[in-house]
């Protein structure tokens, strides 16, 4: 090992390597790409993004008890803002780099991010991604769920709705400890296209906990092996995006915000998505 190479691992000031440490700087020796220290989080800092996480699947809940049809997607809205004026928390999405609102509205060939509007009105058959942040005392939870609005739609649409969930229990799953990430990709790609699905590339997962985007970036396809390590207290999210035909996409050109993704060959879209903490044993589920 090069010993003037600089390091992305570094020991606590005046303390002697720990095990984790010791572990860590095998890895890195080996030419691995090992997480940053703070990226590991502290016991007080996982209580304060668990507690946001429960916050931010509380809203997710209050979403799922009234969408219906007939609503907007700004009902929808309307309701995220009530519930963090009631719980004392804010929509981490709400004036993000110009975004308007405070929750993603994605609806059919919307892959994500799209935009709550009054115009927006919810038909029976029509699936939906509703993603949304909370912060909470500086704390993040982020996750987004699928609903099928009546509760049925074409038989392609279920099995797109229930295969991206697959993809984001298999990802998690394949996501251990002294692993890589890119054993989560490879196993959602690898389902995914099982189907003949487009895994999206141009978007994907993050570390999320004290700010709403942080490192390390998860990538929903890829190859074992490969990516960062998955070290014990790592706070991400995995949120793949899986489109019916192909995996390219597009920004909305009537978009004026500059905002909504849409599948390229404008076939229907998926997502889901939970942010997890990785523990000695596999990942625990923060928000969903």
């Amino acid at each position: 090992m090069n010993l003037n190479k600089k390091r992305r691992w570094h020991c606590l000031s005046g303390q002697e390597p720990t095990e984790l440490d010791k572990k860590v700087m095998a890895f890195e020796s080996k030419g691995k790409l090992v997480p940053t220290r703070d990226m590991i989080r502290t016991p007080e800092q996982i209580e304060g993004i668990r507690q946001a996480g429960k916050l931010n699947t509380g809203c997710l809940d209050a979403v799922e008890a009234m969408i219906e049809p007939g609503i907007t997607t700004q009902d929808i809205d309307d309701v995220v803002m009530q519930y963090c004026k009631d719980h004392d928390c804010h929509p981490s999405c709400l004036n993000y780099e110009g975004f308007p609102k405070a929750v993603c509205t994605s609806i059919n060939e919307v892959v994500c991010h799209g935009i709550p509007k009054k115009k927006d009105v919810l038909e029976p058959g029509d699936i939906v991604n509703v993603d949304m942040t909370l912060d909470y005392k500086g704390y993040f939870g982020d996750a987004s769920r699928m609903f099928i609005i009546g509760g049925k739609t074409t038989p392609e649409k279920e099995q797109l709705v229930r295969v991206t969930k697959e993809c984001l229990d298999l990802g998690a799953e394949a996501a251990k400890p002294w692993g890589f990430l890119g054993d989560i990709g490879h196993t959602i790609q690898k389902h995914a296209e099982k189907y003949g699905y487009g895994v999206v590339r141009d978007l994907c997962g993050h570390g999320v906990g004290l700010a709403m985007h942080e490192e390390p970036e998860v990538l929903h396809y890829g190859h074992k092996g490969t990516g960062m390590l998955l070290v014990p207290g790592m706070t991400f999210t995995i949120e793949p995006m899986i489109n019916m035909g192909t995996w390219k996409v597009f920004i909305d050109a009537d978009d004026p915000y500059g905002w909504e993704v849409i599948s390229a060959d404008e076939q229907p879209s998926a997502q889901w998505e939970h942010t997890f903490l990785m523990t000695e044993h596999g990942v625990e589920i923060l928000s969903y």
